[in-house]
């Protein structure tokens, strides 16, 4: 165990590494204005401790009925010892979770619904399932809250051939985590878990003492209930998203000459801009219309006004912002009301009346 015979990385010689120690993960920083050692505090490393704290108000309050879960989503920062590798060793980061309670008796199965529903999610908005995989956790790998963790995992294109980046993880936390904030810190080396307690025989960190465990009525029954957390970087997902939309093709252009195209095939649902809206020229009243479409679609989804340029560059721009439909407003709206709409993916363009334009974007969008 010596580590005197040990060559360090990037070390000429043995005997170069210092003694281990301990580092601590949590993000430290002063509150107030004198900054004293008593001014000390620490940064969330994660949504989820906010929301077993408010368990009880929310059951109380919003008075559900097990099972159930709360979503939340905001930043998290951890002190990470090697900050690199893009946005997955960051020190801040956009975190999603959701802590779902459920009945110790129902909890596997509750596991296994989240862990494919998740999945599932990914691929519906657009992620290949062949560059997706499940990856369950061996035991070693196991945090010491987990009854079971699956990560979910894509295929970054800049990452090397049959490597992967986690993109979320679904964990089996049991009970852990409400019976921490009940009780007070537990001893993971002991099975079942039990409170970790100091010399004198008491609570090492003590709980809040609170009971946190459910009642239920109809059962005549009371628990405390496991929790399933689906935990994802929000900027992973993103950066997932995008690396899978971004294609080239060739179209043509407004001459009819083939051009390479870059276009970003966001799934309807995620991508920021819906469609966009065009006058075919700045005259003959076609703008005046076209801002009106604008006005009338903006109550309904995000849209996008251009009249700058060949309405050919103006698909060319929406199609590298992901916008999935173009409205091009013509001389033969002007005679019966009806617009072009351009499909972004497969370029085809279809005449739609206005009266019934808001109505056929919003079935396009949800039944993509």
């Amino acid at each position: 165990d010596s580590t005197t015979e040990v060559l360090a990385p990037d070390a000429k010689q043995l005997d170069t590494l210092t003694e281990p120690r301990e580092f601590n993960l949590m993000f430290k920083t002063t509150l107030g204005a004198l900054g004293g050692a008593e001014d000390a505090t620490f940064l969330r490393p994660e949504t989820a401790q906010g929301i077993f704290v408010n368990f009880k108000n929310v059951l109380d309050s919003s008075r559900v009925r097990v099972p159930f879960g709360i979503g939340q989503i905001g930043k998290s920062f951890r002190n990470e010892i090697t900050p690199r590798n893009f946005t997955f060793r960051s020190r801040e980061f956009e975190q999603m979770e959701i802590e779902f309670f459920c009945h110790p008796s129902q909890s596997q199965e509750w596991y296994r619904y989240w862990r494919d529903r998740r999945l599932n999610w990914y691929v519906s908005l657009g992620l290949s399932s062949e560059s997706l995989i499940m990856r369950e956790h061996h035991q070693e790998e196991l945090a010491h809250y987990s009854v079971g963790t699956a990560d979910i995992e894509y295929a970054f294109p800049f990452l090397p051939e049959g490597e992967y980046g986690e993109l979320e993880g679904i964990a089996h936390r049991g009970d852990f985590d409400l019976r921490s904030h009940m009780e007070g810190k537990l001893d993971p080396s002991t099975s079942p878990m039990t409170v970790e307690l100091n010399e004198h025989g008491k609570p090492k960190y003590r709980g809040s003492g609170k009971d946190l465990s459910y009642r239920d009525e109809i059962q005549g029954e009371k628990f405390v209930p496991h929790v399933i957390e689906p935990s994802a970087g929000a900027d992973r997902g993103v950066l997932a998203f995008l690396c899978e939309a971004f294609t080239e093709d060739e179209a043509p252009d407004e001459k009819g000459k083939m051009q390479t195209r870059t276009v970003m095939r966001l799934h309807p649902r995620i991508a920021p801009i819906k469609a966009a809206v065009f006058p075919l020229v700045k005259k003959d009243g076609m703008p005046e219309v076209a801002r009106e479409i604008y006005g009338k679609l903006k109550q309904h989804m995000t849209v996008f006004y251009d009249e700058k340029g060949a309405v050919g560059r103006r698909y060319r721009r929406q199609d590298e912002a992901g916008t999935p439909f173009c409205i091009t407003v013509d001389t033969e709206t002007l005679e019966n009301q009806t617009v072009t709409v351009r499909d972004r993916d497969t370029l085809e363009q279809s005449r739609i009346h206005l009266d019934d334009l808001a109505a056929e974007l919003q079935n396009r969008i949800g039944s993509a």
